[in-house]
């Protein structure tokens, strides 16, 4: 087809989401790590010059577990209560036409000297491990932040979190960052949204971690975090 554009991954981002659920519905949502790990012909020095001088970078990158299922004229943002339908483009849905996602990460550090620098490291990731990342740009705040820029219906959703309960030896088993982290995800209540109360019992893969947790009486309790086995492969 005529001005037909390909496009292939520059790197791919590694974070500590084997999985999609649990993954923050927007970036900067939780202090979630991410290593960047660009293809060989992209570990170009040169390419990173003056971009340490940035404090956030943009990521284009692939919801690339949606490529094949198809798009939706509407969709249904989870915090509406996964019933009222909005025009795709008003979303961040993954089920778009070219399934592309647009995250704002902080850049903590770049390491030219490590094997297959140089590596880019971020916070405030929202994707699987192993997402294809398109391109990077960096966030500029006089271009990119607009003062008094509308809402739209996030404006009533943005303030959002859910009452967490668990006893904080459960916690005892993780890192400390780590355990912080997974609290900023559970307190955006990462179930469905379509399915309101249910006295089933959750499982979520966070960073080496099983953490399981119920949700009753409006409040998410976590009840066992489990450590998984490391595989010898």
């Amino acid at each position: 087809m005529e001005n037909e554009i390909t496009i292939k991954p520059i790197a791919h981002i590694y974070t500590d989401f084997p999985e999609k659920f649990g993954v923050p519905r927007q970036s900067g949502l939780a202090d979630t790590q991410g290593k960047i790990v660009f293809e060989p012909e992209y570990r170009v020095r040169e390419a990173f010059r003056g971009l340490e001088g940035f404090s956030h970078i943009w990521l284009i990158w692939q919801f690339s577990q949606c490529v094949n299922s198809g798009w939706s004229p509407t969709v249904r943002p989870p915090r509406l209560g996964g019933n009222k339908r909005v025009g795709v483009f008003a979303s961040r849905s993954p089920f778009r036409p070219n399934s592309l996602g647009l995250s704002c990460v902080e850049l903590k550090k770049i390491d030219f000297e490590c094997n297959n620098g140089p590596v880019i490291f971020v916070s405030g990731a929202d994707t699987v491990s192993g997402t294809p990342i398109f391109d990077i740009k960096p966030y500029v705040p006089v271009a990119d932040a607009k003062p008094g820029a509308k809402e739209g219906y996030t404006e009533f959703t943005k303030d959002y979190a859910t009452e967490l309960l668990y006893d904080k030896k459960i916690l005892e088993i993780m890192p400390s960052d780590k355990a912080e982290a997974l609290l900023e995800i559970l307190k955006q209540d990462p179930r469905p949204s379509y399915i309101g109360e249910s006295p089933r019992e959750y499982g979520m893969l966070f960073s080496g971690y099983n953490v399981k947790f119920v949700y009753k009486n409006n409040a998410l309790k976590i009840t066992e975090i489990e450590r998984l086995k490391q595989s010898d492969g």
